[in-house]
């Protein structure tokens, strides 16, 4: 894709401004994790310089940038805490779902709300409809003046704080996909998971009884709501595995200082070799199926590829520094932690 000189320079704005956002994260997220919260004003931050909806229009509030630029931004996030990364990456996602397939009303309302630092959820699964959607129970039945949602939602991050909700339910035709403003009555956090990793977003399960939205809520064509789904969770994948190898760096880099200074033996050496190939052929997955989004042809395939390798390489670059950095280095903890936030991104999406 090409650029002009103005959008290199927004380009490298951007990402510069991921970076110092991950360095700064980098100190606060052991505190997220002991309080299982990250505050707004950090999401608020991030919004300011066009983190929270990266590639959104600037006329929706965002802030216009390439698809390369978010993985780039991700990957920055990711390795200075987790928690913030997947709630900005389920935010953007959200974001571009609204952009596309909502009612230009709901679009103009909510996309700008998300771009000012508002959380958008995702609501697809269910506790029996995960990796499969025609499991789904959660109904939309028509009322007088648009729809009533009923039903359960769960794993469901930061649905607890979410200004909006895109959520999926079964109408006479189908799935079908519904944007949902948090503040709706009717809403309710049935629980909040206990997890490994990941514990300064919290993971909700939804109770959705007599929610009431307009028609104007319909996202797309009423029946043909799998496949906003779909649209969404492949450039899902691609922010995904920029967490998880951003993740990864952060555990890397603690690996590689232990390396520099103490010396342990050859293992260790060849443990940070193989980790940093790992890492750039993840990366080199990730920009090419980025590069595919960004020019507006078909990156299923590509990038399911760089999610499954990006994240399986992560978890290896984790578990490799586990074993290897002993408890008495000072960033052993970021080490742990960094193990324990990785294992969803296997997972998820």
């Amino acid at each position: 894709m090409n650029t002009t000189a103005a959008g290199d320079d927004a380009s490298l704005r951007l990402r510069a401004a991921a970076h110092e956002h991950g360095l700064r994260l980098r100190g606060l997220a052991a505190e997220h994790e002991r309080a299982e919260h990250v505050p707004s004003e950090v999401y608020q931050a991030l919004a300011a310089d066009g983190l929270m909806a990266v590639h959104l229009r600037p006329e929706l509030g965002g802030a216009g940038r390439p698809v390369m630029d978010y993985a780039h931004a991700m990957m920055a996030i990711g390795a200075g805490c987790a928690s913030t990364a997947v709630t900005m990456a389920v935010t953007n996602m959200v974001g571009e779902v609204l952009a596309a397939f909502a009612h230009p009303e709901v679009s103009a309302r909510e996309c700008p709300r998300l771009a000012a630092g508002g959380l958008g959820a995702f609501g697809l699964s269910e506790t029996n409809a995960g990796s499969d959607p025609a499991g789904m129970r959660t109904r939309a039945t028509p009322v007088d003046g648009g729809y009533r949602l009923d039903g359960d939602k769960q794993w469901i991050s930061h649905g607890d704080r979410a200004s909006v909700l895109v959520v999926w339910a079964k109408t006479e035709r189908g799935i079908s996909c519904f944007a949902v403003p948090g503040e709706t009555p009717g809403i309710s956090v049935v629980r909040k998971e206990d997890k490994l990793g990941l514990r300064a977003s919290a993971t909700c399960a939804l109770a959705l009884e007599d929610v009431r939205v307009p028609a104007t809520a319909l996202m797309g064509e009423d029946g043909r709501g799998f496949r906003v789904a779909m649209m969404a969770l492949d450039g899902g994948r691609i922010g995904i595995a920029s967490q998880a190898i951003g993740i990864a760096e952060g555990a890397l880099a603690v690996l590689s200082d232990h390396v520099r200074s103490a010396r342990p033996g050859q293992l260790a050496d060849f443990a940070v070799a193989d980790a940093r190939t790992r890492l750039d052929a993840a990366r080199l997955l990730v920009e090419s199926a980025a590069g595919l989004k960004q020019r507006g042809v078909p990156f299923t395939r590509e990038a399911s590829m760089a999610k499954l390798f990006a994240t399986e390489s992560a978890q290896r670059v984790c578990d490799a520094a586990a074993e290897l950095v002993p408890a008495s280095h000072p960033g052993r903890a970021t080490v742990e932690r960094s193990q324990r936030d990785v294992r969803v991104t296997r997972i998820y999406e």
